[in-house]
């Protein structure tokens, strides 16, 4: 069964010039990478992996005419400057985005290995966009770093050290260590219906086993999911296989092998 958007975007394929050619446009990109169609069908947003495996999901926003240049969005910390012409296509606008992923590497690098050497006490959940990490430096004091997009290495640097071991140097005292933390279910919202717990009802209500169930087992991209709402989707996947009571498909996200187990009894209606 295709999926409800590419059904969706076929129908109206031959309402208009506009419809047609963005059909076709989303089927040159894959619609495996298509994340959502916005219901004028001038919104869209796709997913791409960086060289490094890390998960992006781009938004684009055209006018009602596929010749104007179009407007996107991401949790990046600056935007590229999309050289755009009329005889350009979507995949071209994505093309370009990936490309400005790559001048971003060593600044997402930078960060990984402060989250993993150090202990950060916030942001709780920094976005990409952030270059900004909250130190625990011990006895009640914190040291704030902000690191730069533009020129990530632009704060005193020893020649051959890892970040946490130069400012080790700098501040001249061994840095504490972060305690083993396990995130619960509670801190983290499905990647499918984006929200952390499903309706039971009429009400959302906070318990266990209506929150995230599930996570991609691929380290870079971690996504928790409802285990209902990745049924549902990979229900409506036409590649999806189904051994039994086992759904074997992709990740929304990474496109990760994934296998699911059906629960028929459990409802959230």
């Amino acid at each position: 069964m295709e999926c409800t958007e590419r059904i969706r975007c076929r129908e109206l394929g031959g309402s208009s010039s506009f419809h047609d050619k963005l059909y076709s446009e989303i089927e040159e990109v894959g619609w495996d990478h298509l994340v959502r169609l916005g219901d004028d069908v001038t919104f869209l947003s796709f997913r791409t992996l960086d060289k490094s495996g890390r998960v992006h999901v781009v938004e684009v926003r055209f006018d009602d005419a596929l010749g104007c240049a179009p407007t996107i969005s991401a949790d990046i910390p600056y935007l590229p400057n999309i050289k755009w012409s009329a005889n350009l296509r979507l995949k071209d606008v994505l093309v370009q985005f990936e490309k400005h992923l790559e001048k971003l590497q060593e600044f997402w690098s930078i960060l990984d290995e402060i989250d993993r050497s150090l202990w950060i006490v916030g942001p709780k959940s920094p976005s990409r966009a952030s270059g900004n990490r909250q130190v625990n430096l011990g006895n009640d004091c914190t040291l704030l770093v902000s690191i730069s997009a533009h020129d990530p290495r632009s704060l005193p640097e020893t020649k051959g050290k890892s970040f946490a071991d130069n400012l080790t140097c700098m501040l001249e005292f061994q840095l504490p260590k972060a305690p083993d933390i396990v995130q619960t279910n509670d801190e983290v919202e499905c990647g499918i219906c984006y929200a952390q717990y499903l309706p039971l009802g009429d009400e959302l209500e906070a318990k266990r086993e209506c929150g995230i169930d599930y996570r991609c087992d691929n380290a870079n991209c971690s996504r928790g999911f409802h285990s209902i709402c990745l049924v549902e989707w990979l229900r409506s996947i036409s590649t999806t296989r189904q051994s039994f009571d086992v759904l074997f498909g992709n990740c929304p996200y990474c496109s990760e092998a994934i296998a699911v187990k059906l629960n028929n009894g459990k409802k959230y209606f």
